[in-house]
């Protein structure tokens, strides 16, 4: 088993807390902290003694985004082939580990202070609840150095609402905890010095729930989140048709 010092596990009871651990770098994605956290989110998801999951941020913020220095590398390596490749890899890297955020049975609550900004920002709506710290500054600042915010752009869209979205990509305006909390971003907002001991809280409270239950109405969740209502009632109806089997079979 690989072990990255990039990425820190922690289990409290039934609930793994995994921690960005880059505090020297606000904890910017680089390639080995974003295959650390996907093959986590992976093995959390197989183990069942974890119930749910938190993703904190070690230091004074939540994430930085991408590596900068990293994705120069990328550009740098000759103008060939080899720097093209790498980011196309790294591209298709991003895109699994906000996948595998849905994809997995279990909830996961992010824990956010300080900076969440570009891909940081995109990390933190992929969780599935998020308590946000008073010092969160949320943004996504792409644009303003002539790059798009591509791969986190679907899941802030279908969070906020077009205008919305429109809006934080387009201006890179921050987004402070209050604004984060009126917009549907977060779900709570906490002191930062009590933040990842109250999204542990709320992750055990999901914890509590039978594992079962808990897997379905995740999936359910996010299938029916943008199917048209009839589709929608069609694809729930299939869930409670299994679940009932699925309770009688236990009986």
């Amino acid at each position: 088993m690989t072990v990255f010092t990039s990425l820190l596990t922690d289990d409290h009871g039934a609930v793994r807390v995994l921690t960005l651990n880059r505090p020297d770098k606000r904890n910017a994605l680089n390639n080995e902290l974003t295959h650390a956290l996907l093959a986590a989110l992976k093995a959390a998801d197989r183990d069942p003694a974890v119930k749910a999951i938190v993703l904190a941020g070690a230091g004074q913020s939540f994430c930085a985004g991408a590596d900068t220095r990293e994705f120069g590398g990328f550009v740098n390596t000759g103008g060939g082939s080899s720097g093209a490749q790498a980011a196309l890899e790294r591209a298709h890297l991003t895109t699994h580990l906000h996948r595998a955020f849905v994809e997995i049975g279990k909830p996961v609550v992010g824990a956010a202070q300080g900076y969440a900004m570009g891909g940081g920002a995109g990390l933190a709506l992929a969780c599935d609840m998020l308590v946000a710290g008073e010092s969160l500054k949320l943004g996504y600042p792409e644009l303003k150095h002539g790059i798009v915010a591509a791969i986190v752009m679907a899941n802030l869209v279908r969070q906020t609402g077009r205008k919305t979205a429109f809006e934080l990509v387009s201006l890179g305006e921050t987004v402070d905890a209050p604004r984060a909390l009126a917009l549907g971003i977060a779900n709570r907002v906490s002191p930062d010095h009590s933040l990842l001991e109250d999204a542990i809280a709320l992750a055990r409270r999901l914890a509590e729930h039978d594992g079962a239950a808990m897997t379905a109405t995740k999936r359910l969740f996010y299938r029916v989140a943008d199917l048209p209502l009839t589709q929608a009632f069609d694809v729930s109806l299939d869930t409670n048709v299994m679940m009932r089997g699925f309770r009688q079979e236990r009986a």
